[in-house]
């Protein structure tokens, strides 16, 4: 599953946000996460506790954080990749991202179960429905135009624009300056 956070993946990129925070390298997060790889090989070898640890760089990082969603952004896999909601700085978007607790195909199979039973009942195209329910919640419901107005992206960015608005970003950011609570270190699930 191309893009999947999986254990491996999210120690590695956890250690990396602790490595640019400690020697104050600003961090840009590019974002295509379509969720977490799922199986019971990675429930058994403790995906929620050992993910916990990038979730915690993020919270604990003081550097410029920059995040652009391109595609996918679902679930808790986006919100540990540096959201808004974790405390990025500067969250963009590309026009064909989409932002949701999952994706159009996976949503239609739960939420309009009962709309798919009734096309197999009418012997209407069951296929054609499912699309069509599945490009209505894109559009609806994954939006990054709707993301922005709920105040989760601090704009919508052409392909083209990224570089300059990162460039942007980074410069606003320049003299960033956090202060963490008086205590000697946090606590990180280990």
């Amino acid at each position: 599953m191309a893009g999947t956070l999986n254990i491996e993946a999210g120690e590695k990129a956890s250690r990396f946000v602790r490595f640019c925070d400690a020697f104050s390298i600003p961090i840009v997060t590019l974002v295509d996460v379509p969720g977490y790889l799922p199986g019971t090989d990675q429930e058994w070898t403790g995906v929620i506790r050992r993910g916990a640890k990038l979730l915690y760089a993020y919270a604990e990082a003081t550097v410029p954080l920059v995040t652009v969603i391109t595609r996918k952004a679902y679930g808790g896999a986006y919100i540990v990749m540096g959201s808004k909601q974790l405390g990025a700085d500067i969250n963009l978007a590309w026009p064909t991202a989409e932002i949701a607790v999952m994706g159009g195909q996976g949503a239609v199979n739960i939420l309009y179960r009962d709309k798919i039973k009734e096309a197999e009942a009418s012997g209407a195209d069951v296929n054609a429905v499912r699309t069509q329910l599945a490009n209505e919640y894109t559009y609806n419901v994954a939006s990054p135009f709707l993301a922005a107005e709920r105040g989760e992206l601090d704009g919508v960015i052409e392909p083209a624009a990224t570089r300059v608005a990162i460039v942007k970003a980074l410069r606003a950011l320049r003299g960033k300056r956090a202060t963490q609570p008086a205590k000697k270190h946090g606590n990180i699930p280990l």
